[in-house]
Parts: structure tokens; sequence; C-alpha cells
């Protein structure tokens, strides 16, 4: 029940979740900005999708922030991982999916920290997730589809299921 950041820093976790297409996580964060993370990791579809429950005076407009990489799990020791190559998808409140952080991506490419097949899978994620939220009612509705259920939030119970369960 713990999650370990890329830093090596470990956090407790209150709820893990595994499900045949990925894992659930909710922990509380120790972020100037934000006091709670959610995450779905999604290794089919190559995305992390977060919720940040920003604090106070950092409340944005964003909803999901989507990173984009290689995510595999369990492990032999029931562990998950997750490699990020740097490109990411914002959605905010009445806007399209905003694709950010391409100078990044060209940066760890030209760094040796991602390989050119890398790169380019990173790009096809990210089109393929545009293309998809675009053609539907959003990206949460394109990864309900895609995942063959609703995916659940604290703001966003399983249909039928009252909050208290999440």
């Amino acid at each position: 029940m713990t999650n370990t950041d890329n830093k090596g820093f470990v956090r407790p976790v209150e709820v893990y979740r595994e499900t045949p297409y990925g894992l659930y996580m909710s922990r509380t964060a120790d972020h100037p900005r934000f006091d709670h993370l959610e995450l779905w990791l999604l290794p089919a579809l190559g995305l992390r999708a977060n919720i940040f429950h920003f604090t106070g005076g950092y409340r944005s407009r964003q909803r999901l922030y989507l990173d984009i990489g290689e995510f595999s799990g369990p492990d032999d020791a029931g562990r998950w991982h997750s490699v990020d190559w740097y490109l990411d998808l914002v959605d905010s409140a009445d806007a399209p999916l905003e694709l950010v952080d391409v100078d990044e991506l060209f940066d760890a490419h030209a760094a040796g920290h991602l390989t050119t097949s890398q790169c380019e899978a990173a790009i096809l994620i990210a089109m393929r997730t545009m293309t998809g939220s675009a053609a539907v009612d959003g990206v949460q509705t394109w990864l309900d589809a895609q995942v063959g259920e609703r995916l659940t939030w604290l703001d966003r119970p399983q249909a039928g299921m009252p909050d208290s369960d999440i």
C-alpha cells in the first residue's frame, strides 16, 4: 500500500484497485498545489490518467492530466510500473485536449533517454487519444469506451454505486 515516485519518495496509498484493464490508485499528496492524487494506469492504452485535487489558491480548470508512456503490472511481486515518455495531454473544462511537453519529448530523445520507436509510439498514442475523444463526448467518455466500463474517481463512482463505496 505504497507508491514510490521517480525520485524514490515512498508515500502511503489509501486505495489500490486492480481491474482487468489497469490499476486505480488514490493517495494523499504532500505537494504545495494539490493535496490528493488519483490515477489510473491503463497499459493497453499507453496512458496514466491523473486527477490532481488542487488546494485553495491553485484550483485550475484542469480535469484530467494524461501521461503517455509504458505502463505494466502486476509483476511477479505484485508491483505495477510506469515509464513516462514526457508527452502529455491536458483535459480542461470547455476545451479540446491540449498536447503539452512536445519539447520535453524531443529533448529526451536528443539526450538518449527515449528511442525513436518510443517517441513514435508516444505520438501515435497522443493522436489516437485526441482523435478518439474528439469523436465522442470528450476524453472521459472515450476512456470509458476503451476499457469497457465507467472509470471511477472519487467524484465519479461506478454507475449505481454510492460515493461512500469508493
